[in-house]
């Protein structure tokens, strides 16, 4: 059962312009898009924009969903990866956005060491996994 101060379900339009914190609490910038995988039924990936952050610009950058964790009381979402990582990331202008496809989704994913959720669900539903 969810604590009532950690819910389950919240509307996309709710999380889009969500503040976007490190682990220290430093403020990195904002939610700006979901990325919806229509097949699974699943967020693919959030869309931030760093807001001048570690000299990142007004580009945007596609995150793995997993790796923001919401804080409730702070209205905010933390993002686990390390400084040294987002400085070399690729990011898009908002005019020019990747084509989304698994190939792309698995090389992001892995960039920031995060496994796709297609395939932690194939592992998951493997038999003989409780």
């Amino acid at each position: 059962m969810a604590h009532k101060d950690n819910p389950e379900f919240l509307s996309a339009s709710t999380i889009k312009g969500d503040k976007v914190i490190n682990t220290a609490g430093e403020d990195l910038g904002k939610i700006e898009e979901l990325m919806l995988d229509l097949r699974d039924g699943r967020i693919a990936y959030a869309v931030l924009s760093f807001d001048g952050f570690l000299g990142l610009g007004n580009k945007l950058f596609a995150i793995p969903w997993s790796a923001l964790s919401l804080r409730v009381h702070e209205h905010a979402f933390v993002l686990d990866i390390p400084k040294e990582v987002l400085e070399k990331a690729e990011g898009f202008d908002k005019d020019n956005w990747p084509v989304t496809n698994r190939e792309w989704l698995s090389s992001m994913y892995s960039y920031y060491g995060y496994q796709p959720y297609w395939q932690t669900e194939m592992l998951e539903n493997r038999p003989g996994n409780i």
